[in-house]
């Protein structure tokens, strides 16, 4: 543009010489029109060009006052642009404003609900890639420790004892334990089936010299193994057994205790503080941890937990789109959260933002703004060619009349 407005200059400068010289060889009138719309077509994109190189730099390079405008006034320009970016864009009232008139989690929402190929793989594998990236780079043992700190010092503010309770009323009233209760009992009688010599063996050594002279030490050992197999019928098929009661009455005594004896529950936070204390615990938790980081490494770089990010974040639009007291709660955290933002770091950023801008030198000002705008000030060069052009004939047909 600077060349098509440049060659315009020219040709004006042409068509003036070529028409003045045609008018004072004594030619057709028409000369003198012409002659006066390039004369003036000329000045007009010559103080164009001027004005547009004068906010740039020194025109022809001569250090005529009140020209190279941008690259001696960088630090005011810098100082500008915050102070415009503060006043128009990072205050609280301008984006608690912008908020309210949007919905931010609905269009969340809509974006989520979009089908992957239109979504594009890039979010999921970008997201999964980066997780990915971020627990390869971290030493492990050292985030390994922070994650275990933390979670022993959430877990020693929680008090387990009351917590413990209410879960075990919960599953005793919805009978829920009795599946369990019911395994047990199985085990117990696999354990007995494969140990039967050893409580013979065990019965035998605690009977009687007597006993064990007449032989009854063995038919007394089969029949504890007997009552021991029929007691653990009787309680796998009868949900009414007495000791299945008398076990429910402890557990509901349990659960009672947990809740509301203070010595149990000291009972239970001293236990609790000589685990978190146990240096074997740590250890046990830090080989957890490195199962835990190096198999989500591994899911997340061959895409299977990508794909199910994604299977999730599909879910997440979807509640976003649908619901209404989830946007609005969404919207508030997000409102209350760049509020915030803008309040503390605004000064911040805008201060970033100006002194990015005045450690750029002048010429790389120059060549930014002059790159973002300069086509349209070449147009500027055109349309002072052509106006002034146009003026020049008015002015001519002026001083005919007159």
């Amino acid at each position: 543009m600077r060349r098509v407005a440049t060659a315009l200059l020219v040709g004006m400068a042409l068509l003036w010489a070529l028409a003045h010289a045609l008018e004072r060889g004594g030619g057709h009138p028409a000369w003198g029109w012409l002659a006066a719309f390039a004369e003036a077509a000329m000045v007009g994109g010559l103080a164009d060009w001027f004005a547009v190189t004068a906010l740039f730099r020194h025109p022809l390079g001569v250090p005529i006052p009140h020209t190279a405008i941008i690259p001696r006034n960088k630090d005011r320009i810098a100082d500008t642009m915050a102070g415009f970016l503060r006043a128009n864009f990072l205050t609280p009232a301008v984006i608690a404003r912008r908020l309210h008139a949007t919905n931010p989690a609905r269009l969340l929402g809509e974006f989520l609900q979009r089908p992957q190929a239109e979504r594009g793989t890039r979010l999921r594998a970008g997201v999964a890639g980066l997780a990915a990236d971020a627990l390869e780079s971290l030493d492990p043992r050292a985030l390994g420790e922070q994650v275990r700190h933390l979670l022993a010092r959430q877990a020693g503010r929680l008090e387990l004892a009351p917590l413990m309770g209410h879960t075990l009323s919960a599953i005793i009233a919805g009978g829920r334990h009795r599946p369990l209760m019911d395994a047990m009992i199985r085990w117990l009688g696999t354990v007995l089936e494969g140990n039967e010599a050893l409580v013979r063996r065990m019965v035998s050594d605690r009977a009687g010299s007597v006993l064990r002279w007449t032989g009854l030490d063995e038919r007394l050992g089969n029949t504890v193994v007997d009552g021991l197999y029929r007691m653990l019928a009787e309680l796998l098929v009868d949900p009414d057994h007495p000791l299945r009661r008398k076990v429910d009455e402890s557990l509901a005594r349990l659960a009672h205790d947990l809740v509301h004896d203070p010595e149990m529950r000291a009972k239970v936070e001293a236990a609790k503080a000589r685990v978190l204390a146990n240096p074997a615990a740590g250890e046990w938790w830090m080989g957890v941890w490195e199962r835990l980081r190096t198999g989500l490494i591994a899911s997340l770089r061959d895409g299977g937990t990508a794909a199910s990010l994604d299977d999730s974040l599909a879910e997440l639009g979807r509640a976003l789109a649908a619901e209404p007291r989830l946007q609005l709660q969404v919207n508030r955290f997000a409102r209350r959260t760049l509020v915030g933002v803008a309040s503390r770091y605004g000064g911040g950023i805008v201060a970033l933002v100006s002194d990015t801008v005045k450690r750029w030198d002048a010429n790389t000002v120059t060549a930014r703004i002059e790159g973002a705008v300069g086509r349209d000030l070449q147009f500027i060069r055109i349309n002072g060619t052509l106006v002034g052009g146009l003026v020049g004939l008015l002015l001519h047909a002026v001083t005919q009349t007159l």
